[in-house]
């Protein structure tokens, strides 16, 4: 295998894990608005609520621009990891140092990790495309 085949089939394998993280990411936010409503307080506060929306937004789109093989979806993935990043450490301040909500920590934490794995996988998709 010639140096170009090795670094295409790099490529595609960060394309599919980048596309997989952005929709896994889209998910967990889905699912965290859910339980950050039902749970009420700072967690139901409309600035986290819209935070995290967006970061679902922008990863669906994002992994959406990849499938379609955009010549424009490097741009798209910085944005995608700045939201991420942004989600990841609202997410992080909603965490009850104490546990002090049952799942709470949980469900934040799983939220905020995804996020950042996601903000992971398109920053350095995108500095791999630029």
């Amino acid at each position: 295998m010639s140096i170009e085949e090795l670094t295409l089939n790099q490529i595609n394998r960060e394309i599919k894990e980048c596309i997989q993280n952005c929709l896994d990411c889209h998910s967990i936010c889905l699912n965290t608005v859910t339980f950050c409503l039902e749970q009420g307080g700072r967690h139901a506060e409309p600035n986290h609520i819209r935070l995290m929306l967006d970061c679902a937004e922008i990863c669906t789109t994002t992994a959406n621009f990849m499938l379609r093989n955009s010549d424009l979806h490097p741009l798209n993935d910085y944005v995608c990891a700045a939201l991420c990043e942004r989600c990841a450490d609202d997410c992080d301040g909603l965490r009850p140092a104490g546990g002090d909500r049952i799942g709470s920590n949980g469900q934040m934490k799983a939220c905020a990790d995804m996020c950042r794995r996601c903000a992971e996988s398109c920053r350095r998709l995108a500095m791999t495309a630029a």
